[in-house]
């Protein structure tokens, strides 16, 4: 589906160069944005396997599964049923500690691994709650360490890529309260298999 959004916005530039007169400032837009991508990519890649690299230590030295210990008490009551398997609930703090310490790139295969456990609670796939809570967990995850936005910054030529920490707690903190109470309030009206 992401390959059609990015074709058609291509088709949609070309189209809109042409029309205007612009061809050419399309043309050279679309070679000088791949290299500043690429660009961009190999300087982040440094920050991203350091920031992975620690979760994988936290992993290894157990201190992610205390850390999901700790979140367990916060997490059982949004799970309802699926807050009763071991398994799921490991493979949920694991991928909201990832989110916390800002790893979304490690964050999505714990994502995927807690999303099949919950699919196979429920017994059936689509939207059941479980997993929807999970979905809107980690769209809208805290961070407490903002390091995929430290990185793009520091890659930007940032003298303080960190700086934005405290504006990012708050966003993510508020996010996440309005994305779990909205679906709270949002439950009846929608009831779960309509």
């Amino acid at each position: 589906m992401l390959s059609a959004i990015w074709v058609a916005f291509l088709v949609l530039a070309l189209v809109c160069g042409a029309a205007t007169g612009r061809l050419d400032a399309v043309t050279q837009a679309v070679s000088t944005g791949a290299a500043e991508a690429v660009t961009l990519a190999i300087s982040i890649a440094g920050l991203m396997c350091f920031w992975s690299g620690m979760m994988e230590l936290l992993q290894a030295s157990g201190l992610a599964e205390k850390l999901s210990q700790l979140l367990m008490p916060l997490l059982r009551p949004l799970f309802g049923k699926a807050a009763q398997d071991k398994q799921a609930m490991e493979a949920v703090s694991a991928n909201v500690t990832a989110n916390l310490l800002g790893l979304s790139n490690a964050a999505t295969p714990l994502g995927l691994r807690a999303v099949d456990r919950l699919y196979t609670l429920e017994g059936r796939r689509g939207a059941p709650d479980s997993v929807l809570t999970l979905m809107t967990l980690n769209t809208a995850s805290i961070q407490l360490i903002p390091s995929t936005v430290a990185a793009v910054r520091a890659a930007c030529g940032s003298a303080a890529p960190f700086d934005i920490m405290l504006p990012v707690w708050g966003a993510s903190i508020a996010s996440v309260a309005v994305v779990l109470l909205s679906g709270r309030l949002l439950r009846p009206v929608f009831p779960e298999g309509k």
